[in-house]
Formats: C-alpha cells, structure tokens, sequence
C-alpha cells in the first residue's frame, strides 16, 4: 500500500498545457496539479503523452502554449520586462530548479568506463559540488539503500540490467531530488528482473517523502505506490483516482478496455 502521508503545497502544475510536434498534438491544454509529497502514476496508451510529461519536466522538450509551474513558481517561464509578463526560460532561470528534480529513464545511461561508485558520486561533486568524501559517504548509503554496497567498484558492463537501473536510481537519489520523475523504469529488463528494481521503489516510497511522478504499465507497482493514479488518452486526463478505485472500477470503457489489455 503507499506510505502514509499527506501531500503538501502545490508541487508541480500543468497549467493549459500544450506540446505539440509539427502537426500532432501531444497535450492538448493539460490542466494537472501533483502536491508536494504525492505519489501520481500515468498510465495509457503509447503516445497518449505520459512521457512527455516527464521530458517537460526534465526540460527536454519545452511547451507550446501554457505554463509549467514548480514549487508554485513559473518554471517553463519567467517573467521579463516591467510589467512581469512570462516569457520562456532560460537556462540561467531553468539551472537551479532543474537541480531539484531527478529522472529515472528507460535506458540506464550509465558511464560505461566508471565504476559503480564513481557513476553515483559525479554529479553531486560536480553539479552540487560536495567534496569527494561527502559525496562518496551519500553514494555508499544509497548503494546500500538499493542493495549494492557490495558493487561499488564493479563496472556496469559487469552488472545485470536490473542492478544496473538499481544504480540508476541510486544516482538520481545522490542529487537529493524534491521531485523523481520515473520512465518506463522496468520497460527495458527481462521478466525476471523487473521485481527487484520494484522493491527498490517501493523502499524508496516507503522510507522518503519524496514527490514522485510515475509512468509505467506495472499496475501491481501502481497500486502499491500510488495515492493517484491518472487514465491519459489522446494528451487529456481521461479520469483519476485512488489506484483501487481506478484500477478495480474505472468509470471509463477505455480505461477498463487498456487495464485489461495489461493484467
């Protein structure tokens, strides 16, 4: 079940968001607000635009219409001039609140030719610029948190893809995210794999108040984690709810057509 816990202020809000590519329309005016300490999973259809949520989010993509606020600020914006009017950002306004947000993607996008330890410790030293043994003592409780102290000097080419997104998600932790943003984290594991970086999650869930957005198609995870889970087709919010409520009786037939197409 989620952690107990109730969400905070306003985290994250999508206001009339819109993304499009060319002439497809990704989201189409999305209206979403995710609290500080909530746990929202995003589910549908590929190319019902979960993902691009997220990419938003990581600045990745940048909107076509509407206003991506974080911690209650504009953040896909700022305002310019003198009378405050929002204009996009730029990366001196998108850099520090950036830094807040870790992602979690698909692919592990691990420095091949570093060790394990060396993986996790880069970006606090050089981005947050802690020392080398402050960085060092975080990564080695984090390896420990997702049950890898004992591979800290082992490369990824030598680790199993499940260990090696375990160390993904150790790395997006050492930044000391308010934020973690999850892709399709299980999407490019074998079967049998897929349950020990779940666990991993759900430890993080449980022992962290940290705000997390979620997209994934393992709707066990989704029930376990979440206190939202959101039914996306064609770039809205179809519905949303409590996992049980949405997941045991969606309101929908297109919701109840694609959970039954994934269990």
């Amino acid at each position: 079940m989620p952690s107990e816990h109730v969400p905070g202020a306003e985290k994250v809000r999508f206001d009339r968001v819109t993304k499009r590519f060319g002439d497809q329309t990704v989201l189409d005016g999305l209206d979403l607000t995710v609290a500080a300490g909530e746990r929202v999973t995003l589910i549908g259809p590929s190319g019902s635009g979960k993902t691009t949520i997220l990419r938003l989010l990581m600045t990745l993509e940048r909107v076509t219409d509407g206003v991506v606020h974080v911690d209650g600020e504009p953040f896909s914006h700022m305002p310019s001039g003198p009378g405050g009017a929002l204009v996009p950002a730029d990366e001196r306004h998108l850099a520090p609140r950036r830094r807040r947000i870790g992602m979690v993607f698909q692919q592990f996008n691990l420095f091949p030719h570093m060790s394990v330890l060396a993986n996790v410790v880069e970006a606090p030293r050089h981005v947050l610029g802690l020392d080398g043994d402050e960085a060092a003592a975080r990564a080695r409780d984090l390896l420990g948190l997702v049950g890898l102290a004992d591979k800290e000097d082992a490369h990824p080419t030598r680790l199993s893809g499940g260990q090696q997104q375990r160390v993904a998600i150790a790395r997006a932790l050492a930044m000391r995210p308010e934020l973690l943003l999850l892709d399709e984290v299980t999407s490019a594991l074998d079967p049998e794999l897929v349950a020990e970086v779940l666990d991993v999650l759900r430890d993080v869930a449980d022992s962290t108040d940290i705000t997390m957005l979620c997209v994934t198609h393992e709707m066990g995870f989704a029930r376990d984690i979440s206190d939202r889970v959101l039914m996306f087709d064609g770039g809205r919010v179809l519905e949303s709810g409590p996992p049980a409520r949405l997941l045991d009786a969606p309101e929908h037939e297109r919701t109840r057509a694609f959970v039954r197409s994934i269990t």
